[in-house]
């Protein structure tokens, strides 16, 4: 077993982990408590699916978002003007209610003397919805994981997104979005830079729902 690291997410995977067999056993249980057979013809398989289904839900647990960045390029002549990845559209889960939140991450940074490639930021976002989230958690890992490896003048991430825990449950506000930010250098501390990173964002925004 590999020894214990400051990051919790492989300190949870280094626990003892449940079998398949006590996963899926785990998804008959719910069936039956919610009242229906699993044992019926049509839930026979409807056990194996969901563990597989979690498998890819929860991808994000078994991928270090460093390492995503890790590949970077010093030939930019100079550039250090802002770079932004927008609408870069992911799934994750409610960590309350485990039911999905659907949205867009708009990611942008200045870089100093490094870039990465644009689908490094993407891979990012997808690795940390890929695990149990809030939205204000969510934002901040991604900026600041950016920031930490980069060292760019400045990291800003925008998401909005739709929440099922509130439009499929509870109070049943569908249609509802929502929006975190969390900015760092350059965009924290110049309103310009800050300004001129939610109009571009708002400028190339989509039209569709979450």
């Amino acid at each position: 077993m590999r020894a214990p690291t400051n990051n919790p997410y492989i300190n949870i995977m280094n626990k003892s982990k449940p079998t398949r067999a006590e996963a899926e056993a785990a998804v008959r249980t719910l069936i039956n408590w919610a009242g229906d057979d699993a044992s019926r013809e049509g839930l026979l398989d409807t056990p194996a699916r969901v563990v597989d289904s979690y498998a890819e839900f929860f991808a994000g647990y078994h991928a270090d978002p460093k390492e995503a960045l890790s590949k970077t390029f010093a030939e930019i002549d100079g550039y250090a003007e802002m770079v932004l990845l927008s609408n870069i559209r992911f799934e994750s889960y409610c960590e309350h209610h485990m039911v999905p939140i659907i949205g867009k991450a708009h990611v942008a940074y200045v870089p100093d003397k490094l870039v990465v490639g644009i689908s490094k930021l993407a891979r990012v976002v997808d690795i940390f919805s890929k695990r149990l989230q809030i939205q204000e958690k969510l934002t901040v890992q991604i900026a600041e994981t950016i920031n930490e490896v980069l060292s760019p003048k400045g990291v800003a991430v925008l998401i909005e997104a739709g929440h099922q825990c509130i439009s499929t449950r509870g109070i049943h506000k569908s249609g509802t979005i929502m929006q975190t930010s969390h900015m760092t250098g350059c965009f924290k501390n110049n309103a310009l830079q800050r300004q001129a990173f939610f109009s571009s964002i708002h400028s190339a925004l989509p039209t569709e729902p979450y």
